[in-house]
């Protein structure tokens, strides 16, 4: 068995829990929630960090660590009733009221989707990872991974329909968010 290197693991969190703590925050959709979500999910990644046969992995051991530990808040009960009431929007410059609306309106949307589904629309667009790695950062078949993307871009569909907006821009919209 190897040995924890301490100094690995604090290079590691240092050069990536930003982009970590984005995904995570996508996926529960409020920064002290995604902290918390963050820090268990490297405290796992630091008590695996010896098992772990390539470090250069470690990534990818977290992301499903932050994925399956946010699934597993959803499915138990009254997590949901934790979360606070929403916030007091920013004031936005003049005359971009329309698209903060629209896109609060889209994060808004993607709150309301199903953790699974959520949790692979984040991976794909967000993450930018193929069908293959979010079907590995989800524990699941990347058939999985295609069915929960496709019902969750169909209810963001359905929803945008009943709203008048247009439905090309979805998928760009959800990219946009990486920004």
């Amino acid at each position: 068995m190897r040995r924890r290197d301490p100094d690995a693991f604090t290079e590691f969190v240092a050069a990536r829990s930003a982009a970590l703590h984005r995904s995570a925050y996508l996926l529960v959709g409020e920064r002290g929630l995604a902290q918390d979500l963050l820090q268990e999910a490297l405290t796992k990644t630091y008590v695996a960090w010896p098992r772990l046969r390539d470090p250069s992995k470690a990534e990818a051991y977290t992301r499903r660590a932050i994925t399956t530990t946010a699934i597993g808040w959803y499915r138990r009960k009254g997590w949901s009733a934790e979360r606070p009431g929403p916030e007091v929007p920013d004031v936005g410059r003049a005359g971009h009221e329309a698209q903060v609306t629209e896109r609060d309106w889209l994060w808004q949307a993607l709150l309301a989707l199903p953790p699974r589904q959520r949790a692979a629309l984040v991976c794909r667009f967000y993450d930018d990872l193929s069908e293959a790695q979010t079907a590995e950062v989800m524990g699941c078949a990347p058939g999985t991974v295609k069915s929960q993307v496709s019902a969750g871009l169909a209810k963001l569909r359905a929803a945008v329909a009943d709203r008048d907006l247009d439905t090309t821009s979805l998928e760009h919209e959800l990219m946009e968010a990486r920004r």
